[in-house]
């Protein structure tokens, strides 16, 4: 029998595994790292269809639209389904659907594709001209920033519109020698000028990002591993939701991280490789 690092191993309740029948999987830093895919993700998902075991991609970074995350990972040489992809943006334009229904009207600070995305769920999309009221102000993570409406975003806000940002996350996870600068600290920038932080923020740890899957496959929590590199996202929103958490260390967490937060994933593996060594450890396929 193969065996495993006690320290990793030790966290993994196999149990838990047996009972696993979808795999809600991360992007950035799990599947892939910027525009790398990891050598061992196709080989991942290609022994999770032979075994009937289903997954979907689930992701914070709304940047892209569905459509476009869809060519990125085609483009990248994973096939994939619109069913299988849902992003913060999906989430966040459900959300405004579902509590705010009579919100129509949207400044967007995100970028073309997010705000198409937005365009094409029905809503509309207002100028950057303070003569242009919208209903409710919505802050992504924007690649394509531009001063002037990074500081529209702000008045937006301090004019006490219903304020939505699309995830939390702080950085972006990136292959290359830069550091990307997400959501949550876009938000921070307008908290800063403004003393006002979003009304809700979508997203992982949101629990109800896996509200799609359970719903669609008619699952309960328990039968869902949630799988990402992020302690406070991806795994905060596994224990939100009661389903398991899964913590790949190919991203951004590191084993320090672990080791001083006070959320414990359920299981810590190197990487999706791994991670399928531990599921075969486990029987979850007889």
């Amino acid at each position: 029998m193969k065996q495993f690092n006690n320290s990793t191993i030790e966290k993994a309740t196999f149990e838990g595994l047996r009972a696993i029948k979808h795999f809600a999987l991360d992007m950035d830093g799990t599947i892939y790292n910027g525009s790398t895919l990891f050598p061992f993700t196709n080989d991942f998902l290609n022994y999770l269809k032979a075994n009937g075991i289903g997954y979907s991609f689930l992701t914070n970074n709304p940047s892209k639209s569905t459509a476009d995350y869809l060519k990125h990972l085609e483009k990248m040489g994973i096939p994939a389904t619109k069913e299988e992809m849902y992003t913060s943006a999906v989430a966040t334009i459900n959300y405004i659907k579902n509590h705010h229904p009579a919100i129509k009207k949207l400044f967007i600070l995100g970028t073309p594709s997010m705000v198409k995305e937005f365009e094409d769920a029905g809503f509309i999309s207002t100028a950057d001209n303070a003569e242009d009221k919208p209903d409710a102000l919505v802050v992504g993570f924007d690649t394509s920033l531009v001063y002037s409406r990074l500081c529209r975003a702000a008045y937006w806000a301090s004019e006490k519109l219903p304020y939505f940002a699309t995830n939390p996350d702080w950085v972006c996870p990136t292959d290359q020698p830069n550091i990307l600068v997400d959501c949550g600290a876009i938000c921070a920038c307008i908290e800063g000028a403004t003393k006002r932080k979003p009304d809700v923020v979508i997203g992982k740890p949101d629990p109800g990002m896996l509200d799609g899957i359970i719903q669609k496959y008619e699952l309960q929590p328990n039968e869902i591993a949630m799988v990402g590199d992020r302690i406070y996202t991806d795994v905060q929103m596994a224990k939100n939701a009661g389903a398991l958490g899964v913590l790949v260390l190919s991203g951004e967490a590191t084993t320090n991280d672990v080791a001083n937060s006070t959320v414990k994933p359920d299981i810590v593996a190197q990487n999706l490789a791994q991670l399928q060594q531990f599921i075969e450890h486990a029987k979850l396929i007889s």
